[in-house]
């Protein structure tokens, strides 16, 4: 190999001065995680209570289905890690057509945002996903008739579920169902009953994605006919991705979300550099399996891959990242 004489050498820049210290590597990076840009996905079912208070998800190691009692031990967990925001998920142990015990003023989300308030009060951030897949017989995100997923009668009912969950004392509420104006309408709900200062965290650009089999698992939620692709997004488009953002935002969404995350980068880039309003990333259920399964198999380095997915994630616009990692990386970030 011929060397460059020196002069010609003098010239090149070297970027990697700055890469040869631990030290100055942390000065100059560009993009940085925290804790506070996490929130947590949990798991509550009923009827837990006098029974084995967790299960763990089979395909998502560390994951549980657990009681309100269980679940209070957990958000205390995350509040020592930094970890100040989990969003609720609930598993109820009726379910009928129309996801009665969604809206119920008794049911298992409403126990637990009221719970986890009066354990913490303003020190955990209290998130509900707002949807009925959990709740209907037929797992899907709205009322059916024969096979058709009705749009408004579930609109209906999705902002009476999301004034339930403010009622019990949410901090924020997440609809993830994709039904058409359905963030107008929580808005509208919301406000006239007292609540105009309650965020909304809507799933906008929600993909029909093949990476959400651990979520349906761990939720109980999969569709008993078809599958959610007449409302959910055509994974090839990305212009109507922005179309569904600008809707929700239009119709009082505070925040908008993309999910899942990894396979969507651009899209978040897209958003971010599009609205001026804070975009979240949920890096979903399969994601997480993924790196579990590999990491367990020891294929890959499991903090390094999922520290890395995390900033990835940030990186490409995201300022918040709901993450089944949000422990896991919180105690990394802890200890740095």
């Amino acid at each position: 190999m011929t060397t460059p004489d020196r002069f010609s050498m003098d010239l090149i820049e070297r970027p990697r001065r700055l890469r040869m210290n631990a030290i100055l590597r942390g000065m100059v990076e560009e993009t940085r995680l925290s804790a506070k840009d996490f929130i947590y996905p949990m798991f509550i079912e009923e009827g837990r209570k006098g029974r084995k208070d967790r299960q763990e998800v089979a395909s998502m190691p560390g994951v549980h289905r657990q009681s309100i009692e269980a679940a209070i031990k957990e958000m205390e967990q995350c509040l020592s890690l930094g970890v100040r925001s989990v969003i609720l998920f609930g598993i109820p142990e009726v379910k009928d057509a129309l996801g009665s015990q969604a809206y119920a003023e008794k049911g298992i989300v409403q126990q637990a945002v009221r719970a986890a308030k009066k354990a913490f009060g303003s020190d955990l951030l209290v998130v509900t996903d707002v949807c009925l897949c959990e709740y209907t017989d037929h797992g899907h995100c709205a009322p059916v008739r024969g096979n058709e997923v009705l749009n408004d009668e579930g609109v209906a009912i999705h902002a009476q579920t999301a004034l339930s969950h403010a009622r019990a004392g949410a901090d924020m509420v997440a609809p993830s169902d994709m039904m058409d104006g359905r963030v107008g309408a929580i808005r509208e709900t919301l406000d006239d009953a007292g609540f105009s200062g309650l965020p909304i965290m809507a799933y906008s650009a929600k993909y029909a994605s093949g990476f959400y089999g651990p979520f349906r698992e761990a939720a109980d939620s999969t569709p008993q006919f078809g599958d959610r692709r007449s409302y959910q997004m055509d994974p090839a488009n990305s212009d109507e991705a922005l179309r569904e953002v600008e809707l929700d935002i239009e119709e009082g969404a505070d925040i908008v979300m993309v999910k899942p995350a990894l396979p969507y980068l651009d899209i978040i880039r897209r958003v971010r550099e599009t609205f001026g309003v804070p975009v979240a990333a949920y890096n979903v259920s399969g994601e997480y399996a993924m790196v579990k399964a590999a990491a367990r198999l020891g294929w890959i380095d499991h903090d390094r891959v999922m520290m890395e997915s995390l900033t990835s994630i940030k990186r490409a616009g995201a300022s918040i990242i709901l993450t089944y990692f949000a422990k896991d990386a919180a105690a990394i970030l802890k200890d740095q």
